[in-house]
Order: C-alpha cells, then sequence, then structure tokens
C-alpha cells in the first residue's frame, strides 16, 4: 500500500475514533510526511534502525528534544495503528527511548528586587488606606511563608491574630500543614485586618474578601495588584507574580542554608522532588557567579 494511502488512513482513524480535531491531524501528516520525506525508509516496511536514524538526522537539524519527542510519538501512533489493522505484525518506535526533556528552571527574584518590592508596599501602606494594607500584609504573607495565593485568599479571617506564629493551611488535595509566620509579615496582617474591621460593617469569614462570587480575593487580582507594584518599585512586572515570590522564599531559604525538608514542608510539596528543582537554581546561579565574577573567568 502507499505511503499516502496509510497516511489517510491513519487520520482517518484518528478523526472518527479518538475525535482528534483539524489542526492535531495536520500536526499528525506533518510529523510522517517529514519522515517519509527525509528517511530512505518506505512508511510500511521501515525498522527501528531506520526510526533511530531519523531521530538522530532530527538532532542534526537542531530540532528541540520537544519536536524530537513529539515526532517520535507520532510514529508509535502510526505504526500501532498498522499493527492493529494487520498491516505490520510489529511496531518498530515502540521500545526506542524519547529524548529527556530538561524541566525548566524557575525564575527568580533577587533578594534586592524582594527588598524593593517589600519596602514599596510598606511605603504605600502608610497611607492608612484598606486596599493598600491589604497589599502590603499580602506581599509580606507571601514572601514569609512561600503559601500558594490560592492557600493565601482562602484563610479564614480567624486565621491570624496578634500572638499567632503558625498557620494551618489546607494545601492540595486537601493535605494540611502548619507554616510558620514571622514578625514582620504577622504584623502587616494585623494593620490590614484591624482597618478591615473598622470599615467593614458585615466581616467575612474570609481573611482577603471579596463582592465577588467566590466571596474572597481572586489569584487574577492579586496578579494584576502585584504587577502595579512592580512598577512603582522599579521591578520589570514580568519578573513578578504570585508564583514567582513562592519561588523566591525557597530559593533564598535554601542561599541561607535552609534544610531542604523543612522547606518541602513548607511549600507542601508531596514529593521532595519538586523542591529538588530549587538546589538546582542554586546551582546554576553559582556557576553564573565564578564565569562572571572569578578573577580568572576571562583567561
Amino acid at each position: 500500500m502507499a505511503d499516502a494511502a496509510l497516511i489517510d488512513g491513519f487520520l482517518e482513524m484518528l478523526a472518527a475514533e479518538k475525535g482528534r480535531a483539524k489542526n492535531s491531524l495536520m500536526a499528525y501528516r506533518r510529523d510522517l510526511d517529514d519522515f517519509r520525506e527525509t528517511s530512505n525508509a518506505k512508511l510500511e516496511s521501515a525498522t527501528a534502525e531506520d526510526i533511530r536514524a531519523y531521530l538522530a538526522d532530527l538532532h542534526a537539524r537542531g530540532m528541540k528534544p520537544g519536536t524530537v519527542a513529539r515526532r517520535l510519538s507520532a510514529l508509535r501512533q502510526f505504526y500501532l495503528f498498522l499493527y492493529s489493522e494487520g498491516i505490520r505484525t510489529d511496531n518498530p518506535a515502540k521500545n526506542i527511548e524519547s529524548p529527556r526533556i530538561g524541566q525548566p528552571l524557575p525564575k527568580v527574584l533577587s533578594e534586592a528586587d524582594v527588598d524593593r518590592l517589600l519596602d514599596t508596599a510598606a511605603e504605600q501602606a502608610e497611607s492608612g488606606k484598606v486596599a493598600d494594607l491589604r497589599l502590603h500584609a499580602l506581599m509580606e504573607t507571601l514572601y514569609a511563608t512561600g503559601l500558594r495565593v490560592s492557600e493565601l485568599v482562602t484563610l479564614p479571617r480567624r486565621a491570624v491574630g496578634p500572638d499567632t506564629a503558625l498557620i494551618m493551611v489546607t494545601g492540595k488535595g486537601g493535605r494540611e500543614r502548619m507554616v510558620p509566620l514571622g514578625t514582620k509579615a504577622r504584623q502587616a496582617l494585623m494593620a490590614y485586618i484591624q482597618s478591615l474591621d473598622a470599615s467593614d460593617g458585615s466581616p467575612s469569614k474570609y481573611l482577603f474578601p471579596s463582592s465577588g462570587k467566590e466571596g474572597f480575593l481572586t489569584r487574577r487580582r492579586v496578579g494584576q495588584l502585584m504587577k502595579d507594584l512592580a512598577v512603582a518599585a522599579g521591578v520589570m512586572p514580568s519578573a513578578l507574580s504570585p508564583h514567582k515570590l513562592r519561588h523566591a522564599f525557597a530559593t533564598h531559604l535554601l542561599a541561607h542554608g535552609a534544610d531542604l525538608r523543612a522547606v518541602q514542608q513548607m511549600l507542601g510539596h508531596a514529593d521532595i522532588s519538586t523542591t529538588q528543582i530549587y538546589t538546582h537554581v542554586l546551582e546554576e546561579r553559582l556557576k553564573s557567579l565564578v564565569l562572571t565574577k572569578h578573577p580568572l573567568s576571562e583567561t
């Protein structure tokens, strides 16, 4: 059977049985056509060695690991189709390993950037306005605790008091954990709460209430407020988000000698391998430091 007819049959199966969208089908066709046009083998009779040679050619062409992995996935599914239809007695792509796709390192705010952001938030809070006090409390608490923004905005108002040293947080999967609350964060929260209580005739059960349907401040709104703060602080707005402040919390703690297991517990990671990404961030920063600051780096 001609290669084009085999591809057409495969795409018809994907559309009819798996409901694949038109754009997805076009991508499969492009991937299979590329293999057909650059490989010396016919699709129906290609071997595992033919596929490995094709993958090597993709690497030689400078293709990214993600693109190579996608092309291999297309070939696996195509040959699985040929096998299930009785056109082939094997799937030559089945046991070929996909290229490893490196996990992107999170971009981390410097300690100087965080200082500027917190200082600016504190200066704005001197206005005494509830909105300014709220933003200061949000910033101090996110950086002091490493909470996910969704965890912070859904905290009940009773979670924080004048003597609160630990807060109970409900994270992913309903898992609860205790997180230390530093003095500066507690002070910022109490100033905000006192102002909120004075202005709120019908107190909400949430620490960060909103008139929206959820009843608490949304993650999107927090992100918008932080972008505005970044502009005022002279920090690139693209460098700041609630999650990037969480990254900064973890990385800065580890840089100052914190135990990885302790950071894992505070972040609420179920698996320590998730937390270990921050050690890689530190390693990259150390490499960069040596390459740019060491007196022999230019030799």
